[in-house]
């Protein structure tokens, strides 16, 4: 770490005294709304905003339904705002549901816990293991709220491990007509079908009852290696451990290799690389050397190659999550595991021949197929591929030239990242489409719950 910052501050020097272009940041937020007599909201990355007339957030169900039943114009609920498509914004009303929150009720015959829909993530992993129990997987962010990352089939890594929203045995939710609606496998199936990855199109999702597990320990270990490396036997490693993801960082030839396997063994850790900081070295990097594609790989390689592997053994919960503190925007697409590493090597070769101004890492996970209407993983296994740009910088023309790859591949895009997909191209993509939109119809015949990019989906 210390031989990594030194050649950085030399490396500035170097740059001061010789004047080395730094390039500028371009804006890309989309701004959606332009009454600023109201507070505005905005996500996570700043790209999406929109001025609420009133902004609530309910104490209990009560006050959910009544709101619901009053509330005027459009309807959306609202969690961390962690999600990058428009599926938020409204100038009408917003809900949080940061106060429906909490582990409610548990079953230890049946390994199951009722949890609140607002409650986040990262709260998650210490009242499960007090209850003993764990959740079977988890994604990498811990500010998301499990409602808003049920509605969008967040998922983590693991090529035997489906998506969040497919360990849901049970939930319940508040209609248009502001009434209580429980569903389950048993009971409202067609419902529950459509619910467990409903994108907040249905009703407003009150609590959820997840299939659970026994609480588990996790050895994690991260180690940079060549990227070719990692490519090699991506495949068999994704099969030989629990959970598997790798990184790939432009212009570097190099890759992190992460994995989770169960064990035993004491809790321990070594040092742990600061992903917050890396971005910004990456970042300092750029700005310094972009024009030389071939000094700045020796510059990355160089640095990547001194940093420690990392072993960490700990409670699940705790190896699963972090905190992202540099803000980016997200183009995330889900494509049949056969085809998914052909697709990452066209992106490397598209971005690397024509956006040199990119540096933050791409992401790819593994992800098993399940059988819900909407989820990406419908009846396929999957490997993900997501593409990041710095959230001050213009991300649209980079995610307009990796799109097309994705979408030649078959490729469907999360939920909660950027993707420019219609209704259209959805219907050709979930062969339950339509299934979903005769529920959601039901469900909402005015669609009080449809913003407008969702009406533009479900037209």
């Amino acid at each position: 770490m210390a031989n990594r910052r030194e050649f950085l501050q030399t490396l500035v020097a170097a740059a001061a005294a010789t004047s080395l272009p730094i390039q500028q940041a371009l804006a890309g937020a989309d701004a959606r709304s332009t009454d600023s007599s109201r507070l505005p909201w905005k996500n996570w990355s700043g790209s999406q905003l929109s001025h609420p007339a009133a902004r609530l957030a309910p104490a209990t169900v009560a006050d959910l339904q009544e709101q619901v039943r009053s509330a005027n114009g459009t309807i959306r609920a609202v969690g961390s705002g962690h999600s990058f498509s428009p599926l938020v914004p409204t100038d009408d009303t917003l809900i949080s549901l940061n106060r429906l929150s909490g582990l409610l009720s548990h079953d230890d015959d049946r390994q199951q816990a009722t949890i609140g829909a607002g409650t986040r993530l990262g709260q998650l992993g210490e009242p499960l293991e007090a209850v003993n129990q764990a959740l079977i997987n988890m994604p990498d962010i811990d500010q998301q709220t499990l409602a808003g990352s049920l509605a969008t089939a967040t998922h983590g890594t693991g090529a035997g491990l489906q998506c969040l929203s497919a360990n849901i045995v049970a939930l319940s939710l508040v209609t248009a007509a502001g009434d209580r609606v429980h569903c389950s496998p048993a009971h409202n199936p067609e419902l529950f079908q459509a619910a467990r990855v409903g994108l907040g199109a249905l009703g407003i999702v009150t609590d959820v009852t997840l299939q659970n597990t026994r609480p588990y320990r996790l050895k994690r270990v991260s180690e940079w290696m060549p990227i070719e490396d990692i490519l090699a036997t991506a495949q068999d490693t994704a099969d030989r451990y629990r959970n598997f993801e790798f990184f790939y960082i432009p212009f570097s030839g190099m890759g992190l290799h992460d994995t989770h396997e169960l064990t035993e063994e004491p809790l321990s850790s070594t040092g742990r690389f600061d992903q917050n900081d890396g971005a910004r070295d990456l970042q300092t990097i750029r700005d310094l050397i972009s024009w030389s594609s071939t000094l700045r790989r020796q510059v990355l390689k160089g640095i990547l190659k001194t940093i420690d592997r990392e072993v960490k053994v700990a409670s699940s919960w705790r190896n699963y999550t972090s905190n992202r503190n540099v803000r980016f925007n997200e183009m995330e697409y889900h494509l049949p595991r056969e085809d998914g590493l052909k697709a990452l090597q066209e992106v490397r070769e598209v971005v690397e021949r024509h956006f040199p101004e990119v540096f933050f890492p791409f992401e790819v996970r593994f992800i098993k197929g399940d059988d819900i209407w909407l989820s990406p993983f419908h009846r396929r296994d999957t490997l993900s591929i997501a593409v990041h740009r710095y959230f001050e910088e213009d991300y649209r023309p980079l995610f307009q030239a990796v799109e097309p790859i994705f979408r030649k591949y078959g490729g469907r895009p999360h939920w909660g990242k950027l993707n420019s997909l219609s209704g259209r191209d959805f219907a050709q993509l979930y062969p339950h489409w339509e299934d979903f939109k005769t529920v959601r119809r039901d469900m909402d015949p005015e669609g009080r719950f449809l913003n407008s990019y969702l009406r533009e989906l479900f037209a």
